[in-house]
């Protein structure tokens, strides 16, 4: 049996990288400029360049690229041997680039490099697709680009294409050429400018190992970011665990988090692993951690200072390399007042903070964004027509105040691609809006009077909800815009208030 040779293997598992992150909240420049890195090296070239086009201004960019000296660089359509490749969707080879008519120094001019030779494909899904970009490799260090240099790079300049069209890095308009630049990190759409102060904050906190804590209304995006920070942090190769804080019952919390020895208490009957050993070498997501019970906040305490623990039961100190990300909703200086959260861990966990701002605060651009986004999202999975939104569609959305923020508007998007067969999706598709008013006319005892706490008053609301919809809490849910947890969680704390002497 022959054996590959290095550069076939150094080829063929940049194509299996680039499939294991499309999945993933990686930050898709890192992603696509790994990508330059790899395929220079397979070819021997000096540098290689992803361009880009940008579908809303109708040029290329680079904001990705083995660039030591720009952050990113601009050019007109057609403009160039890229621009050209870009406008005919044709591959082109040149030897000596100077003696190219097509061939434009202004990117030489603006970095200081000298490009020799150009190897530059179309990059998009399949042969017949509109362009989305040009993968563009310079200066080959043994000898002019060859035959097989081509094939390679025409196949690699398909297969990203493809790459792309799973991320959110890609066509608004399947049938138009180009992409659109919906954020830094692939699966989370945000352009606003309250966005891209989260984007940097994240970005920054994915360099360090530092604890962060983040914050925001239920159904903001608080989990995919604490996952953009894993997957773009040196710990991406190790496991990201969540705990639900929420779910945990109290005499079990100390159990799921760290372990228990066999015998440590009855049923027992083996050595468990808590949630901080699995996620050795990785990062720990505390979600809702404004609801972990006060009896186990001075254990997580040491566990942050220390990184150390012992399981239930044993006494085997045990020490874990593990970033911990904490997420909330609640407001935690009002919960350090009541005495349900110690001062000491509130100023342990939030050494990075970042406030997610809930939808409505978020612009109308990006309300529109994130529909277009979902309804296409759904309706490849649901395989209807491509989706429509027509405007009156759009000034409904706009006009919602949102309080289940971003995971509302995916369930309403979600609803109106299954129901619209044809593709068109009109404001009558949406969930219906019942008046609030209307209801607590018929039923008094849900009118929430003024001076409550507003955690008072949503529990208040949730449960009358669940009594509107006969006690099915997963409608509640539905109508709410939240997740069944947060539902369940309310009538909890409702029902303990209720019961409390």
């Amino acid at each position: 049996m022959l054996e590959a040779s290095p550069v076939f293997m150094n080829r063929l598992s940049l194509l299996v990288d680039l499939a294991s992150m499309i999945a993933r909240e990686v930050d898709l420049d890192a992603m696509l400029e790994m990508a330059c890195e790899r395929v220079a090296c397979a070819l021997r070239a000096e540098r290689a360049t992803i361009w880009l086009i940008d579908a809303e201004r109708g040029d290329l960019v680079t904001r990705v690229a083995m660039l030591p000296e720009l952050p990113s660089l601009r050019q007109p359509m057609g403009r160039g041997l890229s621009g050209w490749v870009a406008r005919t969707g044709q591959v082109v080879r040149v030897d000596d680039a100077s003696r190219d008519e097509r061939f434009d120094p202004t990117a030489d001019q603006a970095t200081g490099f000298t490009t020799r030779s150009q190897l530059v494909a179309p990059i998009r899904e399949d042969a017949r697709a509109p362009v989305r970009g040009v993968l563009q490799i310079l200066n080959k260090v043994d000898g002019p680009f060859d035959e097989d240099d081509e094939r390679y790079v025409t196949a690699l300049a398909l297969q990203l294409g493809r790459a792309l069209a799973l991320t959110t890095l890609r066509a608004s308009d399947p049938a138009g050429p180009g992409l659109v630049m919906r954020g830094p990190f692939n699966r989370i759409i945000g352009r606003s400018a309250a966005m891209d102060a989260v984007f940097r904050r994240v970005a920054l906190a994915a360099e360090t190992d530092a604890t962060v804590l983040l914050r925001g209304e239920t159904g903001t995006g608080k989990g995919l970011l604490a996952r953009a920070i894993h997957v773009n942090s040196p710990r991406q190769a190790g496991p990201f665990v969540t705990v639900d804080c929420t779910t945990l019952p109290g005499q079990l919390v100390e159990s799921e988090l760290f372990g228990h020895e066999r015998g440590a208490f009855t049923g027992a009957d083996r050595r468990v692993r808590g949630k901080v050993e699995i996620a050795q070498g990785g990062t720990l997501l505390l979600d809702e951690i404004g609801d972990l019970p006060l009896e186990m906040q001075g254990k997580l305490l040491r566990f942050l200072q220390e990184r150390c623990f012992e399981r239930v039961g044993g006494r085997e100190t045990i020490h874990a390399d593990v970033r911990i990300v904490c997420a909330t909703h609640r407001d935690l200086e009002t919960a350090i007042d009541q005495g349900k959260l110690r001062e000491d861990l509130y100023y342990r966990m939030r050494v990075v903070e970042i406030d997610v701002p809930p939808l409505r605060e978020r612009g109308a651009d990006e309300i529109a964004t994130l529909a277009h986004h979902f309804a296409q999202m759904y309706a490849s999975r649901y395989h209807r027509p491509a989706p429509c939104l027509e405007p009156g569609a759009i000034e409904a959305l706009v006009a919602h105040s949102w309080p289940g923020n971003v995971r509302e508007l995916e369930h309403w998007v979600e609803s109106a691609v299954v129901l619209a067969a044809d593709g068109k999706i009109s404001a009558r598709m949406w969930p219906r809006q019942r008046s609030r008013g209307a209801q607590q006319g018929a039923r008094g005892r849900d009118v929430i009077p003024v001076g409550l706490t507003l955690d008072e008053a949503m529990r208040r609301y949730v449960r009358a909800t669940v009594e509107a919809c006969g006690g099915n809490k997963t409608e509640a849910a539905r109508r709410l815009g939240v997740g069944r947890n947060t539902v369940g969680r309310a009538l909890r704390d409702v029902t303990r208030r209720d019961t409390e002497p």
